[in-house]
């Protein structure tokens, strides 16, 4: 019988990065989309895809520009309350051959503009691969848009097609988010958050420790209630940026409006997330002590490991976290990692190599290749971690991980392995 392909750890990085097995490389064969992956997979699909994305400017509303079959998948925002600030202009074969839908546009704008009771900041206008493959310049009909309608505009790219390039979707529709902010005078006691489209979780530590080094005002457009608060994200003295897809939307803003920006990266290893701080604090000029927080934290581990012992984890990737790292992370902690379902990157490589020292046998799937139609649970899993893991994993302790609460640093830590407990005395509750 047929088995879904998997590499152990220790192969994976004895064949290096340049011999990535084919199964592993989403360029190489056809997609396949199972309900585990259909959370992410798709640039428009459920949580933050594209179009909910567009929309996280206070005030804004959305035109899609797509054939019908590109917009059938829309009506997920309905169930997250969208509903009235989405339209569509849908294309017919003879718009999409000659274009001519392009001269539409603006039409189409001043003709939503007319149906509503009041003037939206901003029309965020969605685009699919459709313009993507005529190289629509999407910037001209932005201020096409607005010269009929007096009201700004701004894309979203909903393309596909640009999943595997430098600037995929994701990174694109964060540039376009913050590409209205205008420059004004800029104050050292603020700063922003960019990565996410919602805010980290109230209770991480960056906040009580940025307060300590004298930063008064910290803005997250997950937390702007109105427009007026997301135009003031350009008051900020730098930019503290969370998620790599948000790297190209600071570049944009450092040179646009003078805010330099400071990476770093999510990360679940504590001696990792104490150098980060260490190092943030180095770079504004502050001493960030997170001690306490981190003590806290590998108590809370110890005392989780104590309770339910040294469990056998899957890890999957719909999840708020980097597979590898994550469970790099939960090596180290003295737990085992049997299996990963996850996307492997250059910049996540390095994860595989450690991996592949302390935990050789880990078997790495991908989401997306077919053979995962043949997959069949491993039996020594007492738990996974990400929608994904937890759909592979029916009736096993899980969590999904992947809320709209952002986890960042020690309170990163602290949410999963809460998290993980609750499910697994749920669990035995139903024993």
């Amino acid at each position: 019988m047929a088995e879904a392909f998997y590499i152990t750890a220790k192969g994976l990085a004895e064949n290096g990065f340049e011999k990535l097995p084919r199964e592993l490389d989403s360029t190489k064969h056809l997609i396949y989309s199972s309900p585990a992956t259909l959370d992410f997979n798709s640039p428009g699909a459920k949580g933050f895809g594209v179009k909910r994305a567009g929309l996280v400017i206070p005030g804004s509303v959305m035109l899609l520009i797509a054939p019908g079959c590109c917009g059938r998948n829309t009506a997920l925002l309905s169930e997250l309350g969208y509903d009235e600030r989405f339209f569509y202009l849908l294309l017919d074969d003879t718009d999409i051959v000659t274009g001519r839908y392009v001269r539409k546009i603006p039409e189409a704008c001043a003709g939503l503009l007319a149906e509503l009771d009041y003037t939206p900041s901003v029309i965020m206008l969605c685009v699919t691969c459709v313009d993507a493959l005529l190289g629509t310049d999407m910037e001209r009909v932005c201020r096409a848009c607005f010269e009929q309608t007096g009201v700004k505009a701004a894309p979203a790219y909903m393309y596909a097609l640009t999943r595997e390039k430098r600037l995929p979707p994701m990174g694109l529709v964060r540039k376009s988010v913050y590409s209205l902010l205008e420059p004004q005078k800029r104050y050292s006691n603020e700063c922003n958050i960019l990565g996410f489209f919602s805010a980290l979780d109230d209770g991480c530590e960056i906040y009580p420790m940025l307060e300590n080094a004298g930063i008064k005002k910290v803005r997250e457009i997950g937390r702007c209630k109105d427009f007026g608060e997301y135009a003031a994200m350009s008051r900020a003295n730098f930019s503290i940026v969370l998620n790599s897809e948000a790297r190209a939307a600071a570049q944009d803003m450092q040179e646009r409006l003078g805010i330099p920006f400071i990476e770093l990266t999510r990360m679940y290893r504590a001696d990792k997330i104490e150098n980060q701080y260490r190092l943030l604090g180095q770079a504004i000029g502050a001493e960030l002590d997170c001690s306490a927080y981190r003590a806290a934290a590998e108590e809370k581990i110890k005392a989780f490991r104590k309770k339910h012992g040294a469990l056998t984890f899957a890890v999957g990737e719909s999840l708020n976290a980097d597979s590898f790292e994550l469970s790099l992370a939960l090596t180290e902690y003295g737990f085992r990692v049997a299996e990963i379902y996850g996307t492997v990157g250059e910049r996540n490589f390095f994860y595989v190599r450690k991996l592949a020292e302390v935990s050789p046998e880990t078997r790495i799937y991908s989401n997306l290749s077919p053979t995962m139609m043949n997959y069949s649970p491993a039996p020594e899993i007492d738990a996974a971690i990400g929608a994904d893991a937890c759909y592979y994993h029916t009736g096993k302790a899980g969590v999904w991980f992947n809320g709209e609460e952002q986890p960042f640093g020690f309170r990163g830590l602290d949410m999963l392995f809460e998290g993980l407990d609750k499910a697994l005395d749920e669990r035995e509750e139903k024993k």
